[in-house]
């Protein structure tokens, strides 16, 4: 099962990496879809991931605290302009490029909307 795991996990990476550079391809689900299959396959990998300071972050505290300092969101809306914006930048097709201001849009909203936004003084983990 252990090499399935690193398989599968390899197949989605790959998948993701291709959609950094392909408008509209899903990186994110791709990714995390590899990262279930490699820290299910690996103890090592598992407590490594758990241990970074990204996963720490962003993931452990949103777990925890079920939402985000303004401070973080911000951070999260910063990685997601650049990432679109180079693409939006890179391609001159009209209906993608109208596609990607959608999801910018509709992800920001989600973000302040849904997302519930913690006071600064809450400890991060």
């Amino acid at each position: 099962m252990k090499y399935l795991l690193i398989t599968i996990g390899i197949i989605f990476t790959i998948i993701g990496f291709v959609g950094v550079v392909l408008p509209l391809l899903p990186t994110t689900p791709f990714l995390l879809v590899a990262v279930i299959c490699f820290s299910n396959s690996s103890e090592k990998f598992k407590n490594w991931l758990v241990n970074t300071k990204v996963y720490i972050n962003f993931v452990e505290s949103f777990k925890k605290n079920r939402g985000y300092t303004l401070k973080n969101k911000f951070k999260l809306l910063l990685s997601l302009y650049i990432v679109v914006g180079f693409s939006f930048y890179m391609l001159d097709h009209f209906i993608i490029r109208i596609g990607l201001v959608v999801m910018v849009i509709l992800q920001t909203i989600v973000l302040f909307t849904f997302v519930r936004t913690l006071p600064e003084t809450t400890k991060e983990i």
